[in-house]
């Protein structure tokens, strides 16, 4: 099947300034990427010329077989940017209407759309009377007009609260499932972790890793923690029989490179009598994502 997007070799130059360099992947349909980087990656201007708001300096891209900023290409792609900016005296409704119109689709549809991003009961209102979360799922709602294949996000939790971040992830989830593609980028790590298929990492215009978070980790090599809490007078013993941990009261830890795990875990298995609990924590997406920066000299 072909790719929803693919990047070849893509590279940006401003004068002697590069913006990328030599960046190559793919996104298959119902695939979601989180695109990480630190501020001037360049994470803007991929998502810029995969708008077709700026060209490359070289390399390919290609959305759905069409080039970008192409009729074909515009009518398979949405994008939602981290400030999104509506009219205030007009409403919710009135917004999603307008932009259904220009998209040649029925402004009956706006109550829909609204419903589904959880402002059915503040459609009559005007958007100057909105929270900047409740604009940002305006704007989610406006990207979601003609059903597009590929989804490109800009920072699209910014001014949500907890609950509607997680509900504006489980809407990601039941677009992937329908086939929609999504290129995400974002800096609050710990909300990607879990809700991405596959990391894309930039540093100073350069991808210097992409995978799974599982294969990140395999790659990164990184130390995984092992918290172990004793059974009630069992501490001092297991302290004994594990003289690397850090004690904190009842509870010791742990830190050992990823192939000494299970021989670890076998040890504090034999002292399963004085054990409550093990807690195993492998290394974040932030640590990761910390280890590749500070390899490309960041």
């Amino acid at each position: 099947m072909t790719p929803t997007l693919t990047i070849s070799k893509l590279s940006k130059r401003w004068g002697e300034v590069a913006a990328l360099t030599d960046v190559s992947f793919t996104i298959a349909a119902g695939e979601r990427v989180a695109l990480l980087g630190h501020n001037g990656a360049g994470k803007s201007t991929m998502m810029k010329i995969i708008l077709g708001l700026i060209p490359a300096s070289g390399g390919e891209v290609s959305i759905c077989g069409a080039a970008p900023g192409s009729a074909l290409a515009r009518q398979q792609v949405a994008y939602l940017p981290e400030n999104v900016a509506f009219h205030p005296a007009l409403t919710g409704l009135e917004h999603l209407g307008h932009y259904l119109r220009l998209r040649g689709e029925r402004a009956a549809l706006a109550p829909a759309l609204l419903d589904r991003v959880g402002l059915g009961h503040a459609a009559k209102r005007r958007v100057g009377t909105y929270s900047k979360g409740m604009r940002q799922r305006v704007g989610l709602a406006q990207a979601l007009i003609g059903h597009p294949k590929l989804l490109v996000l800009d920072e699209p939790t910014s001014g949500l609260d907890p609950v509607s971040r997680r509900d504006f992830y489980a809407l990601l989830d039941e677009l992937a499932a329908t086939g929609a593609s999504i290129l995400l980028s974002s800096h609050a790590l710990t909300e990607v972790e879990a809700r991405t298929d596959r990391i894309v990492i930039l540093s100073k215009g350069r991808m210097v890793a992409t995978g799974s978070l599982s294969d990140l980790r395999a790659k990164a090599d990184l130390p995984v923690s092992i918290h172990v809490s004793a059974i009630n007078g069992y501490a001092s013993d297991l302290a004994a029989a594990l003289p690397q941990a850090i004690r904190t009261g009842s509870e010791l830890r742990l830190t050992c490179r990823p192939d000494e795990k299970l021989p670890l875990l076998a040890r504090i298995s034999d002292l399963r009598p004085k054990v409550a609990d093990i807690e195993i924590v492998p290394p974040s997406l932030e640590d990761i994502y910390s280890h590749y920066s500070k390899r490309d000299g960041q």
